[in-house]
């Protein structure tokens, strides 16, 4: 059955901590996996899932530099090496992982990058934004299905943001080859691409006891920023005059343990048993952003963190599938 995209009163706020979701949990036995778990919020989720008794991966581009990373918090989270743009190194990580022959329970897919000022294009041609944020994590579960299939009750996680708002997928020019490029349209395509996905992942895993979610963590200043200057960041209000990140939960500007909060809920919260391959916020499911509460311009006349109707539309979701095996030459096996 369908999850409703309406928020379930989950009693968290937007000053909610990835420690204040974890309290009480024990993940103890079982495997998390964390993209992008070396740095920002994909770190403090590791770290979070480890506290509670988790065992952690962290797949790296940079090994050494990740290792260094988790030493210096303490450790106690394994670095393996994986690059998402590149498909031999994504099949090299999963296989590994499959033929351990260990259960996989949370996957947390929350690497990316962030309004690249210049088209890019990975390996096979695919725009780097596209490629990175969702085409690597797409592959990756794909191949990663056998290991959560053995948990009988796995979660996939992945991380998208309000910055979908900016654009629906461009069926017609995913790849920015007939159209001028604008790496603010690239970014917001990536991040509709990361909630399409989740509507679909979940219908064809939910039978089979794989669930998904996407989310937005808030507006956070992290390394996904480093694309954009001191004074973007100070003009959109981001950062204070002296520089320093702006923390108001309140208007979605959040420290980096209130910005994993919804990271960690999606991935082990009891409140979300049997459900799933709903958008998430403030650690709860959002509602949907209906024409009346639009402007002229297709965006919110005021603040709000529900999702945009073409994000968790499942005809859509199903084409994105579709075109993602096409695009990468693979295809989804139960």
């Amino acid at each position: 059955m369908t999850t409703l995209q309406k928020p379930l009163g989950s009693g968290f706020t937007a000053y909610t901590t990835a420690i204040d979701v974890i309290r009480n949990i024990d993940l103890t036995g079982q495997l998390a996996i964390v993209t992008g778990g070396y740095a920002g919020l994909g770190l403090e989720t590791a770290r979070t899932l480890a506290s509670a008794g988790a065992r952690v991966i962290v797949p790296a581009r940079d090994v050494n530099r990740a290792r260094q990373i988790i030493t210096e918090i303490g450790g106690g989270i394994e670095v393996r090496p994986m690059d998402l743009t590149d498909p031999v190194s994504i099949d090299t990580f999963a296989h590994g992982i499959v033929q351990s022959g260990m259960p996989l329970n949370i996957l947390v897919n929350s690497a990316g990058i962030m309004a690249l000022p210049e088209l890019a294009r990975d390996s096979r041609g695919n725009e780097m934004q596209f490629s990175t944020n969702h085409l690597g994590h797409f592959q990756l579960t794909l191949r990663l299905w056998p290991a959560l299939l053995r948990a009988h009750g796995a979660r996939v996680v992945s991380v998208s943001s309000l910055g979908h708002r900016l654009s629906d997928i461009v069926w017609d020019d995913v790849n920015f080859e007939r159209r001028a490029y604008d790496g603010w349209s690239a970014y917001g395509q990536s991040k509709t691409a990361n909630v399409l996905f989740a509507v679909e992942l979940d219908r064809r895993g939910r039978d089979y006891g794989v669930r998904a979610f996407s989310l937005h963590p808030g507006g956070i200043v992290t390394g996904l920023a480093k694309h954009m200057s001191i004074e973007q960041l100070k003009n959109m209000g981001n950062l204070d005059a002296n520089g320093n990140p702006v923390i108001a939960p309140e208007r979605d500007m959040k420290s980096i343990p209130q910005g994993a909060a919804t990271h960690v809920w999606c991935a082990v919260s009891p409140q979300l048993n049997g459900k799933g391959g709903v958008f998430c916020a403030n650690s709860d499911i959002t509602g949907v952003l209906e024409d009346d509460m639009l402007n002229t311009f297709n965006q919110p006349k005021e603040l709000t963190l529900d999702a945009m109707p073409y994000a968790i539309d499942q005809v859509a979701a199903q084409r994105l599938w579709k075109l993602s095996e096409a695009m990468l030459n693979i295809s989804f096996s139960k």
